[in-house]
């Protein structure tokens, strides 16, 4: 499948700030950049660098008074829906060293709190089955609503108001799988058929050998989704971190089917 995607970002800061966008889809073994351009304030990024484990990549940039950010793409993505039910949790001392971090707590994932509730709760099921478990305690127990939570809303806190948005349910699946003694990272991705279109927050678990793709909101094809960029939560894979206040004027994400 090839897809077009387009993204512009308009914001207005009061102050000079150095920027750091992450926006470009990430190269892949199952998802292929044909054609990409970034553009800040009408000119290519002058310096740039690697996202975390090396997928993705950042662009560094700054902002006074009017700032603004394009980016035209068209991938081609190559993977099939993987049924994740019945595969086998890879045993501690086997996982690759990538996959290692991503067992461990982190700011938004504080899995270490939620240890007892999963063991409770899920500890009769082993692998996929026990992800798949989860996914379906997050979907019914937890309602997405716009505009419920913060930036500095974390996985316990989504856990208590059982309301949130994509990254909010994203944090609070790595969670519980972390919290069941597997690897979950944080996925940012465009997403085809997303309702609004908007940066897309997912979680990739480490299961049978290889990272699969799995989205506790629903909302999007996983089979569709181009990866921008992945990390522990959301502080590694923000489309834009700003390091002074910045005010949002405009922004638009649009993923479109070619073929």
């Amino acid at each position: 499948m090839r897809f077009e995607i387009s993204t512009e970002l308009n914001y207005r800061a009061d102050q000079a700030t150095d920027l750091l966008l992450m926006v470009e889809v990430a190269a892949m073994h199952d998802q292929q950049v044909v054609e990409s351009c970034l553009t800040i304030n009408g000119t290519p990024p002058t310096r740039t660098m690697n996202g975390t484990d090396a997928i993705g990549r950042r662009a560094w940039a700054g902002a006074t008074g009017d700032f603004h950010a394009e980016y035209r793409a068209i991938v081609r993505i190559d993977r099939r829906p993987v049924a994740i039910a019945g595969l086998a949790a890879t045993p501690l001392r086997d996982l690759p060293d990538e996959a290692i971090p991503y067992l461990w707590p982190s700011r938004y994932c504080e899995a270490d709190r939620l240890e007892a509730m999963v063991c409770r709760e899920f500890g009769d099921r082993e692998g996929g089955d026990k992800v798949l478990a989860m996914m379906e305690w997050i979907h019914t127990h937890v309602d997405y609503c716009v505009g419920t939570s913060n930036t500095a809303t974390t996985a316990i806190d989504t856990l208590v108001a059982r309301q949130g948005v994509c990254r909010d349910f994203a944090h609070l699946l790595a969670a519980f799988i972390r919290a069941g003694g597997m690897p979950a990272r944080l996925v940012s991705a465009y997403a085809w058929k997303l309702d609004p279109p908007d940066f897309h927050a997912v979680v990739e678990v480490w299961l049978d050998g290889a990272w699969h793709l799995v989205d506790a909101t629903r909302l999007a094809p996983t089979e569709s989704l181009a990866r921008i960029a992945v990390g522990r939560d959301a502080t590694d894979i923000a489309f834009m971190t700003s390091f002074a206040p910045i005010e949002l004027v405009t922004q638009t994400v649009d993923v479109r089917k070619l073929d």
